[in-house]
């Protein structure tokens, strides 16, 4: 790793960036280093003087700059990584960004007319250990208002979920020892996209969310044609603490029937329909039930239970959501047009990446070297910060991460297991301030600065 400048990660992520000059190549790269290193701040205290700022948002503001050569590198090193394992969920959803009213050329209706943003749709892609591989497309978009009759113009929304199982299925065929997976939720229980998938070959499994409780060919309910009958058996898990909601203990029955779907007049679609029903719920916590429809076979408790496990996993792009809303702050931003909002929303998709890759690599693979993730002086920057002696060992990127986190609110106590995105986040600035720090005075002093 370049201890010189900590930003050989942008320089491997980005490698390849091909923005048609490579002045704005180096301009990209640039303000992505600013707004990593602090993603909560504003552009103009992300970037270094007014000179930078003002460069920052020439940058944004370019036209012949296309949002989707920003991401292509990551998208293609999101790709690499994702060839180096068996089974990889490709997530997808929907988010909403709303600019509280900002004056912003471009921007559309929200759920409610008066409320004014635009939409975000990323494929996401994990690991079923959920570990973050990045971004592999994303569509951004405003919709149109409502004309006289009601009615909307533009793409439909549903058109996305469809496109993006198509661009996922375009990725299987050049990852041949690799199985993708397509996982959503509700709004992706859409007849169009089960027979799109069956037209293309199914090169990539799907697995969705039902919304729809369909009749089937012969007469019955898909729900209750599901769970008639004794259960496969059951699953017990830790459902993780949420907004408004304790971290509690699931223990849920497990359903599984083959079923034929409906798919136009005489045409089905082969499918298995799961359902995971939550026996002995707390007192006044809705039960958890969710009902799942693949085209994988799931004969016994171990394939439903490998099946429900994937789709928990979709949780991670809820994280995503949060961290790009929250950690990065982009429904702040001030930007006068949508075109400048989507360059900016390009470089920090890739910022929130980062932070959950690092969370992740801190639980799934704690002894790996900090200096792999990590510049020297972004390492003996967290140290001096927490007022700790640097190790005679080269520290692990648990050790740092947990460190960096304290610096961001992580009391680190006993019980408090590892932390999260939020402490993670809020103690990268602190860390890539103070790393700043040794660097300018090493260069003003000529020397080694410890």
């Amino acid at each position: 790793m370049n201890a010189s400048d900590g930003k050989q990660w942008i320089s491997d992520e980005f490698s390849g960036m091909d923005l048609g000059d490579e002045r704005l190549n180096k301009r990209a790269k640039a303000l992505m280093a600013d707004l990593a290193s602090k993603p909560s701040a504003s552009i103009p205290m992300a970037c270094n003087g007014w000179s930078e700022t003002l460069a920052a948002y020439r940058f944004l503001g370019n036209d012949a700059v296309d949002w989707r050569d920003i991401m292509a590198p990551h998208w293609s090193r999101t790709a690499e990584r994702m060839g180096a394992h068996e089974v990889v969920l490709c997530l997808q959803d929907t988010t909403e960004l709303d600019f509280n009213g900002q004056s912003i050329a471009g921007l559309g209706p929200l759920n409610y007319e008066a409320r004014r943003g635009m939409y975000v749709h990323p494929t996401y892609a994990v690991t079923p250990r959920r570990e973050a591989l990045g971004v592999l497309d994303a569509w951004m978009w405003a919709r149109e208002a409502r004309d006289e009759h009601g009615e909307r113009g533009g793409l439909t929304e549903s058109t996305r979920w469809v496109e993006g199982y198509e661009r996922i299925a375009e990725l299987a065929a050049t990852l041949p020892t690799t199985r993708l997976v397509y996982v959503a939720d509700r709004e992706a229980d859409m007849v169009e996209l089960m027979r799109r998938a069956q037209a293309l070959g199914t090169p990539a499994d799907w697995l969705i969310r039902a919304q729809h409780d369909r009749c089937l060919p012969e007469g019955a309910k898909l729900w209750s044609h599901t769970y008639a009958g004794e259960p496969l058996g059951e699953i017990v898990f830790m459902m993780a603490s949420r907004q408004g909601h304790k971290a509690r203990e699931v223990r849920q029955q497990l359903w599984a029937r083959s079923v034929q779907i409906r798919a136009g007049k005489a045409a089905t679609v082969p499918a298995t329909c799961i359902v995971a029903r939550e026996l002995g719920a707390p007192a006044g916590a809705t039960p958890i039930e969710w009902r799942l429809l693949t085209n994988r076979s799931a004969a016994t408790v171990e394939e439903v239970v490998e099946l429900i496990d994937w789709y928990r996993a979709r949780w991670e792009i809820e994280r995503f959501f949060h961290v790009l809303k929250n950690g990065c702050v982009v429904e702040e931003l001030q930007l006068s047009g949508i075109d400048r909002l989507e360059r900016a929303m390009a470089l920090f998709m890739v910022v929130s990446w980062r932070i959950m890759h690092l969370m992740q690599a801190g639980r799934t693979c704690p002894e790996l070297d900090a200096a792999l993730f990590f510049d020297p002086d972004e390492i003996r920057g967290a140290y001096l910060l927490a007022k700790r002696k640097p190790p005679s060992e080269p520290p692990t990127i648990n050790e740092v991460l947990r460190l960096i986190a304290t610096l961001g609110g992580f009391l680190a106590r006993k019980g408090d297991g590892e932390p999260g995105v939020e402490t993670i986040w809020l103690g990268l600035q602190r860390t890539r301030d103070a790393a700043i720090t040794l660097q300018s005075l090493r260069d003003e002093g000529g020397g080694s600065c410890v």
